[in-house]
């Protein structure tokens, strides 16, 4: 994607010194935009538990790029024990996307027990994180591409009205290394000519749609509105949102989904009015080892203090930090919410669209039926 006229990705190699990891800091969007530089498994660590970089293609291209740190920082003698315990530390940092341990156990697989010389062993890996990442952003291209003939036959039907389109969180080119999910197909019928328009969740506690999507939006042009979470019950009724498209963390093979919280009640309103409700993923993001995902999909829950807090520029100019409740109020943050296959009408991946099912799911990955 852009960003003043310059094409970025979420994650990088730093030109002149390839041992460095470069991100966007997302923390500091959308009132700055920044790059952090990240040389050691230590940082990678940090940046995906602070959410410096968040979503699930991302944190999994992430732990790739760490797992080569950890190849960098890796002894001749205990390489391959070092790779472990970093493999351990980057799995740990956040448990719902399923992208993180995919991307991490890649490069354990790739790399553990290789033979060759260590600076053969650290190319490797920079080959694999590479890989992995490139993966990403060309799954993420493909979403669009198979997604956007979905908003197409919307906007037929429509007279060439404009789609309006819901979405919550941040599924964007922000979320993966590039192009996104959810995003990805309203970039490529946006990109064609095809008139649309985004209800945008400003997504409580971290404000990942007013932040970031509504900021990814704007730069590529897309009209859109930012909405408070709870307005979108609202717009469906009155026949102002024509379909939903989200992202996902994590879906199981019957087709249970984990997404931010909200999103369930977004899927359930969906329902209830008849708007065709979508989810977006590469096939990194499905977990077949899985089956009942409100039953066996771990749901983080994160500092209260997100919730509490909140964080914006005032009018003076300034970014603060204020204190929403009373100061001795308690809160409880969970990060995740899981929609039951039943309340989704496909899945938008990168092989093709999917029904919400074992069946549909596995027409599209044979490989991994039983």
């Amino acid at each position: 994607m852009n960003v003043n006229g310059r094409h970025f990705r979420t994650i990088w190699l730093k030109e002149s010194d390839p041992k460095i990891v470069q991100i966007i800091n997302q923390q500091a969007l959308p009132h700055r935009f920044e790059i952090l530089d990240l040389s050691t498994v230590e940082d990678i660590r940090r940046a995906i538990k602070d959410m410096y970089v968040r979503g699930a293609g991302l944190i999994g291209a992430a732990a790739a790029y760490g797992m080569y740190l950890a190849a960098c920082e890796a002894g001749d003698g205990t390489f391959d024990r070092d790779l472990l315990a970093a493999a351990g530390i980057l799995k740990n940092t956040r448990p719902t996307a399923s992208n993180l341990a995919w991307a991490v156990d890649a490069m354990l697989s790739a790399l553990s027990g290789r033979e060759g010389i260590r600076a053969e062993k650290v190319e490797a890996a920079r080959r694999g994180a590479d890989a992995i990442a490139d993966g990403d952003a060309e799954f993420c291209r493909n979403i669009g591409a198979h997604g956007c003939g979905i908003i197409e036959a919307l906007a037929e039907k429509k007279g060439g009205k404009a789609v309006n389109i819901l979405t919550h969180c941040n599924a964007g080119w922000l979320a993966f290394v590039d192009y996104g999910t959810a995003l990805s197909p309203v970039y490529a019928a946006f990109d064609r000519g095809i008139p649309v328009h985004v209800w945008v969740d400003e997504t409580r506690p971290r404000n990942q749609g007013a932040s970031l999507t509504a900021w990814e939006l704007a730069g590529h042009g897309v009209p859109h509105d930012l909405i408070p979470d709870n307005a979108g019950g609202h717009l469906m009724q009155r026949g102002l949102v024509d379909m939903v498209i989200t992202g996902a963390d994590r879906v199981t093979r019957r087709g249970d989904a984990a997404n931010k919280i909200g999103t369930y009640l977004k899927a359930a309103a969906a329902k209830e009015t008849g708007v065709p409700f979508y989810v977006a993923l590469p096939s990194s993001t499905f977990d077949f080892t899985m089956e009942d995902g409100i039953r066996e999909i771990p749901i983080e829950e994160r500092d209260p203090e997100e919730v509490r807090y909140i964080s914006g520029k005032t009018l003076s100019g300034a970014i603060e930090t204020v204190l929403i409740c009373p100061e001795t109020t308690p809160a409880r943050n969970w990060g995740f919410d899981v929609t039951p296959a039943r309340y989704i009408t496909g899945f938008i991946t990168d092989r093709g669209i999917a029904e919400p099912s074992e069946a549909g799911i596995m027409k599209l990955y044979p490989e991994a039926a039983v």
